[in-house]
């Protein structure tokens, strides 16, 4: 008998001839995701994957596999020789650790077939091990709706496989399947949430922080690559690249009416994303802009910052209110990082009246007073990038603090 994690591909399914190419991105972003466990061998089928663990311990794992995006549901299952004895011994052990873990009192048995030349048909299995476990077991009640516990067995080739866990996945597409886009992260609840549904699309993000010290801190840095890590459990490594930003906001905040210059701070962010986006070979800008939220999130305050580019601009956010983002960054663990108080850059100056509905004309006058092409280059040129993997900032905050014991 050999234990191992049965990885069901969902989506994946209907991709046709471009479907090998999806469900091996889904591996490697396995592999990655789980990167700590090397021993991990991961065998693809058309249908399913299979891994073994080869030491690694399955909770840890089964917790890491419920983060990629690409799987529907996957479930521990035990592989064993074609023996219909041998697998009366492995349905027993699999409901003697359901009862002890979840109490179960009804069970069914479900068998699916790949092999048809089998001498057992689906029903014949189904009858055979089913009142043998319910001989087994006189406790459980046999019942075919809504059992507590479902034992699952899978006629191949040249053995069975039976599980008993249905566990879903995140769904979507494998980081990577998609095209390449940078996402503007701030340090707050909604730009990490965006980040988190554009990747369940397949893109691959590279996160673009602006910073802007003395006004910023190093806190504040810190706080944007750790969120970056967050998001790296969804698909593998990332991009993250810190954008300096001081020049541009002093020379905005000297020119330009205070009721302008989230505006065109604004403006100005989206130009440098644009400049970085095609060193990144990004096709898109994704932000967590969402409609009224703050007053440069108005549908003109919108238009006149997108004037600045033709690149296609996503806002996965746009729609929902502060609750169902919260709800979502609760959800893939940002919510407490986000609410650190550190300030970023569009906070630090922002003004107590805002503009919220921008006139282009007073944009471009106030524009006509900056170096707008000679800031942006410098700001590009002095742009710093590393690739965050995932552990890899526990994995420094955890050494750093050793260093001061």
């Amino acid at each position: 008998m050999k234990e191992l994690i049965m990885i069901r591909y969902g989506e994946l399914s209907t991709k046709g001839k471009n479907k090998r190419n999806f469900v091996s991105t889904l591996a490697k972003n396995i592999r990655e995701a789980l990167s700590e466990y090397p021993d991990i061998k991961i065998n693809q089928q058309h249908d399913f994957m299979f891994m073994e663990l080869n030491g690694a311990p399955q909770e840890e794992v089964l917790s890491g596999l419920e983060k990629v995006f690409g799987i529907q549901s996957f479930s521990p299952a035990i592989e064993l020789a074609r023996d219909f004895d041998l697998l009366k011994e492995a349905a027993i052990k699999l409901v003697k650790a359901e009862i002890a873990k979840n109490g179960v009192q009804s069970f069914k048995v479900a068998t699916s077939r790949s092999d048809h030349n089998y001498s057992m048909d689906t029903n014949d299995v189904n009858q055979a091990l089913g009142g043998f476990l319910a001989e087994e077991f006189p406790e459980l009640k046999v019942q075919m709706k809504k059992p507590d516990l479902t034992i699952r067995v899978k006629v191949r080739e040249n053995d069975f496989l039976v599980s008993s866990e249905w566990i879903n996945g995140a769904g979507g597409l494998p980081v990577g399947t998609s095209a390449n886009a940078v996402l503007m992260l701030s340090g707050g609840i909604d730009s990490p949430v965006a980040g988190y549904l554009a990747m369940k699309r397949g893109i691959r993000i590279t996160a673009v922080h602006f910073a802007s010290p003395p006004y910023t801190s190093p806190q504040a840095l810190n706080k944007a690559k750790d969120l970056t890590e967050k998001l790296t459990k969804f698909g593998g490594w990332i991009n993250f690249v810190e954008v300096p930003f001081t020049e541009t906001q002093e020379a905005i905040k000297e020119h330009v009416n205070p009721a302008y210059l989230m505006t065109i701070t604004r403006r100005m962010m989206m130009r440098i994303s644009d400049e970085l986006r095609k060193q990144y070979n990004g096709l898109a800008i994704i932000n967590g802009e969402s409609i009224g939220q703050v007053a440069s999130q108005t549908l003109e305050s919108m238009f006149a910052i997108n004037e600045v580019t033709s690149t296609p601009v996503i806002r996965p956010v746009v729609s929902m209110d502060k609750l169902e983002i919260i709800d979502i960054s609760q959800k893939i663990d940002t919510f407490d990082l986000s609410i650190q108080p550190f300030e970023d850059c569009c906070t630090v100056f922002a003004p107590p009246s805002p503009k919220t509905k921008p006139k282009l004309d007073d944009i471009a006058y106030y524009e006509a007073k900056l170096d707008i092409e000679g800031l942006v280059q410098r700001a590009v040129e002095g742009a710093m990038g590393e690739k965050i993997m995932p552990g890899s900032r526990s994995k420094e905050d955890s050494e750093a603090f050793s260093d001061l014991l």
